[in-house]
């Protein structure tokens, strides 16, 4: 069983921590439904045994912070309302100090044994513990210059609702720590026990950069660019429409040059690529569950066996 250790500061987000502590207590729901035993032991912990949240609710009976965490487990840091951390309240500023102590003493020399998660603006609080030097991060949109100047020594990448580095997971806002919570649930049990857990919480499950996709309506979707999920959407949608690069441009609101560039930035292809790929894997995963050929490549959008065989042979000199 893996612990979950959740750090609770002053002001700490509520949607923060309870998103992704609902989608492992779900996980353990559907291990106990398979017969299986619990995947998670989830624990609270804080400079303080009380902590207010950002809604007004006190937690209450919080552990100490710990002088040890077990190998395995997992220190989940939570963002606060936007310019808490540098706030001069001094119950704020005297837990984040506490906090960021306990961080560099205790977890900073065992990062690897241990796994450092962070959702929103609680990276904030890993680079001013000095834990991100040479990692590659996010977080909030609004916070990005800040975790720059925190952490001088990171990569900060933008525009992605999370990025993993070895024993570094961090999330953008507040909502991506659930999409960062089913990644690893499904990289420590399974890409269907994720699936099941998101499709109790009803939210869009969204991947990383580098796992395989549960469906090609999935794929390239790591970002957070609204135009280009907006095109995305509509092509999902209706991936046999007659699709130019001027009716995507319309549904993004903005040029097609303009479109175009933001795809390559975003999605790492074009618009038209984009389709095809989309069109493809829906072909391919209907041929594959049985649909009659013709009928799979009409409802995908691809014109004809001379179509399909040009793009197989495409997907075959992709390297």
């Amino acid at each position: 069983m893996k612990d979950i250790v959740f750090v609770v500061l002053p002001q700490t987000l509520l949607l923060d921590l309870a998103g992704p502590a609902e989608a492992f207590r779900l996980a353990n729901q559907r291990l106990a439904q398979r017969g299986q035993p619990p995947g998670y032991r989830l624990r609270y912990v804080a400079a303080q045994p009380e902590m207010s949240t950002s809604v007004g609710v006190t937690l209450a009976q919080l552990e100490p912070l710990p002088d040890t965490v077990p190998s395995g487990a997992r220190v989940v840091l939570m963002g606060q309302p936007s310019g808490a951390e540098s706030s001069l309240q001094p119950g704020i500023t005297l837990a984040w100090a506490d906090t960021r102590r306990w961080l560099a003493r205790v977890v900073a020399p065992r990062l690897g044994e241990v796994e450092l998660v962070t959702v929103c603006a609680g990276t904030l609080l890993a680079a001013d513990a000095g834990l991100l030097a040479g990692r590659r991060c996010t977080t909030h949109h609004e916070s990005l210059d800040d975790l720059a100047r925190l952490a001088p020594g990171a990569t900060v990448v933008g525009h992605r609702v999370f990025v993993v580095d070895g024993p570094m997971s961090s999330s953008a806002g507040i909502t991506a720590g659930i999409d960062l919570a089913l990644h690893l649930i499904a990289r420590d049990h399974s890409d269907a026990l994720a699936a099941s857990v998101a499709q109790v919480m009803v939210v869009y499950l969204r991947r990383g950069p580098d796992d395989p996709e549960l469906s090609p309506m999935l794929a390239r979707r790591d970002h957070l660019h609204p135009a280009v999920h907006r095109v995305q959407d509509a092509l999902c949608a209706e991936p046999s429409a007659a699709w130019s690069l001027g009716r995507m441009a319309e549904v993004a609101c903005v040029t097609p040059r303009h479109l175009a560039r933001l795809f390559r930035q975003h999605a790492g292809v074009t618009p038209h690529d984009y389709l095809q790929d989309l069109r493809f894997a829906l072909a391919e995963r209907a041929i594959g569950d049985g649909r009659p050929a013709k009928q799979a490549l009409a409802e995908a959008g691809i014109s004809g066996s001379r179509q399909w065989r040009r793009l197989k042979q495409g997907r075959r000199c992709v390297p």
